[in-house]
This record gives C-alpha cells, sequence and structure tokens, in this order.
C-alpha cells in the first residue's frame, strides 16, 4: 500500500483569480482618483455634480472590498 503525497490542487475558475482583494481595491482606488479628478475639473458641471457620488462609490468599495480574503 502507498500513499499518495502529491498534493491535490484544485484548479482555480475565473471568479476566484478575479475576485481578490488586490484587483478590486485597485479597482476602488481608481473610482475615487476619477472621482476626484471630476470634482477638480473646470470644464463640466455634469461631472462636478456626480463627482462626490463617485467618491463616496469608490471609498463603500474600498471599505468592503477590505474585507474579502486575500
Amino acid at each position: 500500500m502507498s500513499l499518495d503525497v502529491t498534493p491535490s490542487i484544485a484548479p482555480r475558475g475565473l471568479a476566484d483569480r478575479i475576485l481578490r482583494r488586490g484587483p478590486l481595491e485597485a479597482v476602488a482606488t481608481a473610482i475615487i482618483a476619477a472621482g476626484v479628478v471630476m470634482l477638480m475639473q473646470p470644464f463640466s458641471l455634469t461631472l462636478y455634480s456626480w463627482s462626490f457620488a463617485t467618491t463616496l462609490f469608490g471609498t463603500v468599495m474600498f471599505t468592503i472590498v477590505s474585507k474579502v480574503r486575500e
């Protein structure tokens, strides 16, 4: 009787690779940065109007994503 000592590693799916803390934190940070840029630009009142909501969404997303596993 022999013991199989090779580890059986299940292949990770696409969702497991995407839904990780690193990439999602990068997306949240980019959304926050876009909101700040929208706030500082002097050309479009519509972009300025949506800047707070965009920044808030990015901040909430970052807070939630920081609880996701590594």
